[in-house]
């Protein structure tokens, strides 16, 4: 290959390359499509809340636990 093809190919390739990562840096964010059958972020977030609230705080119901248990020391 002459030298000449070489820097004009090289010369091709950055300036790609560099548009192609300028596209990367600066691409618009991506519009929520509705209905595509997918829950919206909202609503798993509250039913990620309800499955935390039912495992940790589904005990008893009578029992007072705002104020922490006291334990008694061992001695």
């Amino acid at each position: 290959m002459s030298p000449r093809l070489v820097i004009i190919l090289a010369v091709v390739g950055i300036i790609a390359s560099g548009v192609g990562i300028a596209r990367w840096i600066i691409q618009p964010p991506l519009a929520p499509q509705s209905g595509a059958g997918e829950a919206s972020p909202q609503a798993a977030l509250d039913a990620d809340r309800r499955a935390h609230r039912e495992k940790f705080f589904g005990g008893d119901t009578t029992r007072n636990i705002r104020g922490g248990q006291e334990m008694k020391p061992r001695w």
